[in-house]
Order: structure tokens, then sequence, then C-alpha cells
């Protein structure tokens, strides 16, 4: 029984990779947070994006309904520690296998979740909470990727130092707000003036921290696409963290150019293998050969395409194609006897 219960999960872990790997964004991505991301953190991110995405503040638009659904079913799960933990572990596949053997699935609460995290008020102006939370910089980082490891994924260790709020002795103020008042200044008249409320916290400080962080390159990713680490960027007092972005750059390659998802290289061959055709087998980016030869007359400059042997599509189980243009080296001389066979065989 033991057997087969270790069979199951090995099953279950694998189906879910499968899974986790053909269905595009995560619930961490769709909720914009890092998987380290808190509770409050998590409660945050979904605040902003439910009153962005929803549907009474955006009528008609079938895609910011679509996002709303996908926020809630992922602020569902994220938000409930054992759902996050069996989540985490074995995917979406492993929340419809809870639910089944009787415990709590997956998201879908949709309107009900965004009630119950409101209180079943909504307000939708230009003046919500949200909107006036501070967010510290940004922090963009060019990474430099071999296309070996665009071909085939790799995962860079990278050393990061940043800013941590910290406690200090004392007390600061905050939360400052511009409060409007009116004082009469005679007799039925009035003067509107503004003064600034604020409140008093405990005091915070900078210290600088190093930490290691794990940046995956995904098979397929293009030059310049970015990895976003959310909410690890600069801190600000009284604020969010702005986000920590990797911009991926490709170092160039010796053999290959990429354009999109195709690839594209050149293959010298003599005069003679132009002339009767040729075998030759060409080395790709992870080892494996592809066989360019042909039986036919190759012409100097000539390109021929094969499919399936370019890029991986991003987040798609396909590939591009390799285009190869091929040089044809002339010889640097000929002897009169080898001029004689030449004009004999070509000759009219």
């Amino acid at each position: 029984m033991r057997i087969i219960s270790i069979f199951l999960l090995l099953l279950l872990f694998t189906a879910s990779a499968v899974y986790n790997a053909a269905a595009g964004k995560s619930y961490y991505d769709i909720l914009q947070i890092s998987k380290s991301a808190t509770d409050d953190q998590i409660k945050r991110a979904y605040r902003k994006l439910a009153l962005k995405f929803h549907p009474d503040k955006n009528p008609g638009n079938e895609e910011a309904t679509k996002k709303f659904a996908e926020i809630n079913n992922a602020y569902e799960v994220l938000v409930d520690r054992e759902k996050r933990g069996i989540y985490d572990q074995y995917g979406e596949e492993g929340l419809k296998q809870n639910a089944a053997n009787g415990g709590r699935g997956g998201g879908g609460g949709g309107f009900d979740i965004f009630s119950q995290f409101f209180g079943g008020g909504m307000r939708f102006g230009d003046d919500e909470e949200e909107d006036r939370i501070p967010k510290g910089d940004d922090v963009v980082v060019e990474i430099y990727a071999t296309l070996e490891d665009l071909y085939m994924g790799n995962s860079y260790k990278i050393w990061r130092e940043k800013n941590v709020l910290k406690p200090a002795s004392g007390k600061r103020k905050c939360n400052c707000k511009n409060k409007v008042s009116h004082r009469q200044v005679g007799p039925g008249m009035y003067q509107q003036y503004t003064q600034q409320v604020c409140q008093e916290c405990p005091n915070v400080k900078f210290e600088r921290e190093g930490l290691s962080i794990d940046v995956d390159i995904e098979r397929g990713m293009q030059d310049g696409q970015e990895i976003v680490f959310y909410e690890d960027g600069e801190p600000i007092v009284d604020g969010e963290p702005g986000d920590l972005k990797f911009v991926i750059r490709t170092q160039p390659h010796v053999r290959f150019q990429r354009d999109g998802n195709n690839l594209h290289t050149t293959v010298t061959i003599s005069l003679l293998d132009a002339l009767v055709g040729f075998k030759k087998d060409m080395k790709h980016l992870d080892g494996h050969l592809v066989a360019v030869g042909t039986t036919k007359i190759t012409k100097p400059k000539e390109v021929r395409r094969f499919p399936g042997e370019g890029m991986p599509v991003f987040e798609k189980n396909k590939k591009g194609d390799l285009f190869v243009m091929f040089e044809v080296a002339f010889p640097s001389s000929l002897t009169d006897s080898q001029k004689n066979v030449i004009k004999q065989t070509l000759g009219s």
C-alpha cells in the first residue's frame, strides 16, 4: 500500500510539472508578487488589482472580466496556507486532486471573494487609497545570457545588495495628509487654507543587506524580456518597495544569429561538394546534430530552411526554424589537367 501511495505521489508531481510548464502564468505572476510574498503583500496586491480590473469599473471589457476572475482565483489559493502549500508543491492539478479527495480545492469564488475582502463595499474613484500609496524605485539590472542558455534554459545565481528598513530609536511623523480647513476673517468672510496633519510612528532606518538570488532563464526567452521580482526593489518609508527587474541581453554567438524564434548560420562547403552533393552534420546549441547535406547542386549564398530547428518559442511546445546559408570555397588554383577535365565535363 505504501509503494502505491509513493507511486501516485510521484505521478501527481510529474503531471503537475508538465501542466505548470504549459499553463503560462502562475498564481504569483497573476498577482504580480514573488513566491516568498507575505500575507500582507498578497492582500495588498489583490486589493490593487481587483479594484483595477473589476467589471463594474470596466463595463463591456471581456478581457478585464477574465483578468478579474484570474485574480480572484489566484488570491483564494495563495491567501489560504493549506491551498498555497499544495499549489507550491503540486500545482493546480494538486489542488484538483485534493478537492476530489474531500479537501478544499482551487479558487473560483469571484465576486464572493471581492465582497468578503471589501466588506461588500466598492468605490472606484480616482482617489482610491491604493493609488495614493507611494512606491519605491525599481531596480533594473541587465543580465547577459548565452544563446545556449536561452535555448536550453538555465539558472543564474546573482548577489544582490539592497536597503532594508529596520527599527530605530525615537519617533517620527508618518502618514501625513493635507487637510483643508476654513477660518473666518471677517463678517461673512471665510478663508480656505491647507495644513498638514500627521501621525506619530516608531522611527526606522535603512541598513544595507546582501543576499543571493536565483534568476531562472527559461527556454525561448527573448532579448529585452524582463524577469520581475515584485516588491524586491528599493524600499520607501510608509510605502511599498519597488520591483527588481532583470532584463535579458543576449551574448553574441560565434556561429548562430537569432532573429525572433529563428536561427541563422553559415556553412562553408567545397566546390566539389557544391557540384556533386555532400553529407554534413552540424552541431546545434544543445549538442544534437542536424543533417544539412544534400544530393543537389548548391549555389553560392544559397539559403535552406530546416523547420523546427530554431529557438524554442517561449512558454510553448514548439520551435522556430533554422536557416543555413552555404558559402562555396573555390580552389585558389587549378592545374592544366584539372582544367581540361572540367572543360570536358562541363563544356557544351
